[in-house]
């Protein structure tokens, strides 16, 4: 596969390789960078959901894409992860922040774009919304916007670990079905059955003891 980092001046691919190993080795709070190498342009990111904020507990991927002419023309921002918020655009997931609008600046590095993306989170801006559903939602009842974006946190927005697959049960032929619940290990059940008598032990002989008395 062709590097596609010729889109980018030598000056800019320098610059955004030295502010990628400061993400990665001084990581930005809630932030994880992924690098694609062949591509420098394309700069994707995992963005915790801050604590406090409907968006708690989820992780959500977004990106950003570098033009020709950065650092002299703002990144575009999408999420990829699908999130009911005013300031994100469904289904395109574009981000609207005035850091990459009116208030660029070509010395906006790329840790401060993230950081304020993940702000975003905290504080929406409902008066420059992409999503207006969003935005008349959280200005006229709060906790049913409160209530929206958690679910969709929820569906779309779990963490990597908690993204596993879902068992059924077993079929006829010993195969297991990717949705469900999970499945409940039988020596499990026998290890607590066994519990609840090496418990229930000691009070017996006390009662004989009492008897005795």
């Amino acid at each position: 596969m062709g590097s596609t980092n010729e889109n980018l001046s030598p000056a800019a691919i320098n610059a955004v390789t030295r502010q990628l190993h400061d993400l990665t080795t001084k990581p930005a709070e809630g932030i994880k960078v992924h690098i694609n190498e062949e591509n420098l342009a394309d700069i994707q990111a995992d963005i915790e959901g801050p604590p406090g904020t409907p968006y708690e507990g989820g992780v959500f991927r977004m990106k950003l894409v570098l033009s020709s002419d950065y650092p002299h023309t703002a990144p575009k921002g999408y999420f990829i992860t699908k999130i009911f918020h005013p300031n994100i655009r469904q289904p395109s997931g574009e981000i609207c922040v005035n850091t990459l609008k009116k208030d660029w600046q070509p010395s906006h590095g790329i840790r401060h774009i993230l950081l304020v993306v993940r702000c975003l989170l905290i504080e929406p801006f409902p008066d420059s919304a992409l999503n207006e559903d969003a935005a008349k939602l959280l200005q006229e009842d709060y906790q049913e916007y409160c209530q929206h974006a958690r679910m969709l946190t929820s569906i779309h927005a779990k963490p990597p670990e908690k993204r596993s697959i879902a068992v059924k049960g077993l079929g006829a032929g010993g195969e297991a079905s990717e949705e469900g619940a999970e499945v409940k290990s039988p020596m499990k059940k026998k290890a607590k059955g066994s519990e609840k008598k090496k418990d229930a032990a000691p009070k017996l002989d006390r009662k004989k003891s009492l008897k005795r008395l």
